[in-house]
């Protein structure tokens, strides 16, 4: 089984390409944080290179710029070429199936403080209109009576 999932923030904004065949593409890094610190109590970062394809690439390319924190789904898959001097060249990367963008709306553009800065925040910026939920009260008190159940009631 290959498949990824990667957590991040674009390390620059996505350039949209069409190729011959008329086929739209991305290509985006993401800078992943990883879980630990090393020696010297810094968190390490890993840039991971991505390419979307078709209306994936279209939506990445349309609502991310850099920083915008996204989630990726895919796999990963190598390739290989000639390069110009000659060399044989190798690439690994994540070929998106599914991006899902993880940046509140509005939170990562122009208008913000970090959109042309080299330092990203770690979080996104709160925003005023996500409705909270207080969970310090019961969720299901005016659901009506407690359901009794006996152990013939259940399947298993």
């Amino acid at each position: 089984m290959n498949k990824v999932i990667l957590i991040g923030r674009l390390t620059r904004d996505p350039e949209l390409r069409t190729i011959s065949n008329g086929a739209s593409t991305t290509s985006f890094t993401v800078a992943v944080n990883r879980t630990y610190t090393n020696q010297n109590g810094e968190r390490e970062t890993d840039f991971i290179n991505c390419v979307a394809w078709r209306r994936q690439a279209e939506n990445i390319a349309k609502y991310c710029v850099k920083g915008t924190q996204v989630a990726v789904e895919g796999r990963i898959q190598t390739r290989n070429y000639d390069a110009q001097d000659g060399t044989k060249r190798y690439v690994t990367e994540v070929i998106a199936d599914n991006v899902t963008f993880l940046s509140p709306k509005g939170s990562v553009g122009s208008n913000n403080n970090y959109a042309n800065n080299n330092d990203m925040p770690s979080e996104p910026q709160p925003t005023e209109d996500i409705a909270t939920t207080d969970i310090t009260e019961d969720p299901f008190k005016d659901f009506g009576e407690e359901v009794v159940l006996s152990e013939d009631d259940l399947p298993f």
